[in-house]
């Protein structure tokens, strides 16, 4: 078998694709600016948890990459329609680029849970990564572009806080049920299976 199916399994390429697919649906409610900040509160970040929480480190990581470079060449797949180069050049490209090492974060925390990550450890696991990553990229390039202090684009992101919280609880939960639907959800259990086959 040649070195590149056993290193991208048809499976895993879907399950990439359908997370990149399920990141951008999230974002066709829209996006909602408050308090005159200039980055957007979404629903993508959710997608960014979930996918973290069940598809691992590199297999989340390659989804967001896959959503990203799409948007890059110009499809209107973040929310509010918005997509091409240009987005990367605003305040909340930070943000945008954070959801890669955010999902990696989230699925490499969700791999060190074992076999049964519970739902304390897949919350931990989304607030870390999820939240936590995302705003240590997004905060300081938002300074940056915007030209105000790291104190002042902290304030402005604190906003955001209530409602990620509340996107890692859902995503902890979602995930929990999934993986108990369906064991090949958790990132080790996939793991295992997938060297079996190999080995097999």
């Amino acid at each position: 078998m040649p070195q590149s199916s056993r290193r991208f399994p048809t499976g895993d390429l879907a399950r990439v694709a359908v997370f990149a697919a399920l990141i951008a649906v999230l974002g066709l409610p829209g996006a909602l600016n408050v308090f005159g900040n200039a980055v957007p509160i979404t629903l993508q970040t959710l997608g960014v948890m979930l996918a973290g929480a069940i598809l691992g480190t590199w297999r989340a990581a390659l989804a967001v990459v896959v959503l990203l470079v799409l948007v890059a060449v110009g499809l209107p797949l973040l929310a509010g329609g918005r997509g091409g180069l240009a987005v990367f050049a605003l305040p909340s490209a930070g943000f945008l680029i954070g959801w890669v090492p955010g999902a990696a974060v989230t699925g490499w925390l969700v791999e060190r849970a074992g076999r049964t990550p519970g739902l304390g450890r897949l919350m931990l696991a989304c607030l870390v990564g999820g939240v936590g990553v995302i705003y240590l990229f997004g905060i300081p390039v938002q300074a940056a572009i915007a030209g105000i202090s790291l104190g002042q684009a902290a304030l402005l992101s604190a906003v955001f806080l209530p409602g990620d919280v509340a996107k890692a609880l859902i995503a902890s939960v979602v995930a929990r049920g999934t993986q108990r639907a369906y064991p090949d959800a958790v990132p080790v259990v996939h793991r295992e299976r997938l060297q079996a086959g190999r080995e097999g």
